[in-house]
């Protein structure tokens, strides 16, 4: 399919008007990045998705139509994730984090956060102060691959074992992932349609857009950095409890960033707080985790109706892995991608995606869901939530067919797309953003900073 054709049916899911489309401006394609899969067209459709819906929503607000271009080597390279700090590159990966082999094949494990990696290691009977990567390389050998992902999810850890498409689709999971939607809306409650501030010509067309950002690991920050982009201020919220991966310092970029501790009753005040002047709540935790702390999208939306919820999973509303846990590169490795990459390419070892395309794809798909359950709000009323997950964006990148002779083309420079700028962890150098849009520049007006550095408060 063409990046046009891609675009307008994610529109069509968001039940938008097809008139709009044609505001789209979509340049380049496949293959810009060395892959299989038509991942620059998934990283250009996804982004301008976003970017268009947040366009028709300020079309209901009553802004003139405006256009939406979005280059396809630039948003590729945007969903690389790639940034430096001060001029130095971080690492982002833990030692122990990768592939391993077993006695019947590969798992994959995730160990960036020190709990997930030390409960591996005990798993394998590691000593996680002394063990080292080998050790953890001879220790799975003994280890088959599906009993060591099952061992570690009992324990509440993540792996996940290589699988092909095949065995993925012969999958209960697969199963029930194949049978979602790309996403869900649900209206959750009444509500009157909330009056949204009135636009100026050359405001950005999310400008007085209030969004609580209640995630930390990749496609939910990437969701609040582009509704930033769009002119939403957006409120990260951290536990001061809970570690942050590296990539925060560029996902960060545009919001306000506070420290409130839900194990407290000081802190469920003050999210209380938030939330009854927010329109958008997006987050990003393990299933459940929200809901045990009073904070399920129907209770935010009983306290605060009118509110747009945004939640994100790893596996699906749906199936035996509803409630696992799980990061981009896990389910890249459980869905069948690594597998169909390294078949195409020839290796004989499992070769990822050639970037986090599930976590940014699906970051920016809740941003365009975002704005699409408030244009609803707007002209329908009612409380709102989405659904979306990882693998749900995976089976709908697989829909996207594969490209031919994918490895033939090197990695682009990225120079060309870079911006540096001040921010509360050094000198940022990162991408700018890809969407632009006619009459106001998309813009980040706010640098990132590091959780904590501003009251829970409004402005």
């Amino acid at each position: 399919m063409s990046p046009h054709d891609v675009l307008q049916n994610i529109w069509a899911v968001g039940d938008l008007p097809i008139s709009a489309l044609s505001h789209a401006l979509l340049t380049g394609s496949d293959p810009v990045l060395p892959s299989s899969f038509a991942v620059g067209t998934a990283a250009q459709a996804t982004i301008a998705a976003g970017a268009l819906a947040a366009c028709e929503l300020g079309h209901a607000r009553g802004q003139a139509r405006r256009d939406v271009s979005a280059e396809m080597q630039h948003a590729a390279l945007e969903c690389s994730g790639w940034f430096s700090l001060d001029g130095r590159v971080p690492d982002p990966w833990d030692k122990f984090s990768g592939l391993y082999r077993c006695a019947d094949g590969w798992v994959r494990i995730h160990a960036n956060f020190a709990h997930h990696r030390d409960g591996a290691l005990r798993l394998l009977g590691l000593a996680p102060e002394s063990a080292q990567r080998a050790d953890a390389e001879r220790a799975l050998l003994a280890w088959k691959a599906l009993d060591f992902e099952q061992a570690a999810a009992d324990a509440g850890l993540v792996v996940a074992a290589f699988r092909s498409f095949e065995e993925w689709d012969k999958h209960p999971q697969g199963q029930a992932v194949a049978a979602l939607p790309l996403m869900r809306f649900e209206r959750i409650g009444d509500a009157p349609p909330r009056e949204l501030p009135a636009l100026n010509v050359d405001d950005r067309p999310l400008t007085g857009v209030r969004v609580l950002d209640l995630t930390r690991i990749l496609a939910g920050p990437v969701c609040g950095r582009a509704l930033a982009a769009y002119g939403a201020d957006v409120m990260l919220v951290n536990s001061p409890h809970l570690p942050n991966i590296k990539s925060i310092a560029d996902t960060s970029r545009g919001k306000l960033s506070t420290h409130v501790d839900l194990q407290t009753l000081d802190g469920r005040e003050v999210l209380e707080r938030l939330l009854a002047d927010a329109h958008v709540c997006v987050q990003g935790y393990r299933p459940g985790g929200l809901d045990a702390r009073g904070f399920s999208p129907e209770a935010v939306a009983e306290r605060r109706p009118g509110i747009v919820c945004v939640s994100l999973s790893a596996y699906g509303e749906a199936g035996p892995w509803r409630d696992r846990r799980g990061f981009d590169s896990l389910v890249q490795t459980a869905m069948g991608f690594n597998h169909a990459e390294a078949e195409a390419a020839r290796s004989p070892d499992p070769k990822p995606l050639p970037m986090q395309i599930l976590d940014y794809a699906t970051g920016h798909l809740m941003a365009f869901a975002a704005a699409v359950a408030l244009r609803r709000q707007a002209l329908e009323g009612g409380s709102w939530h989405v659904r979306l997950s990882l693998a749900q964006t995976g089976h709908w990148i697989r829909t996207l067919g594969r490209v031919e002779n994918g490895f033939a083309v090197a990695r682009p420079d990225r120079t060309p797309y870079l911006e540096t700028a001040a921010s509360g962890f050094g000198e940022l150098a990162a991408l700018r953003h890809s969407a632009q849009l006619e009459r106001t520049p998309v813009r980040w007006a706010r640098p990132s900073a590091p959780p904590g550095t501003h009251p829970p408060v409004w402005p």
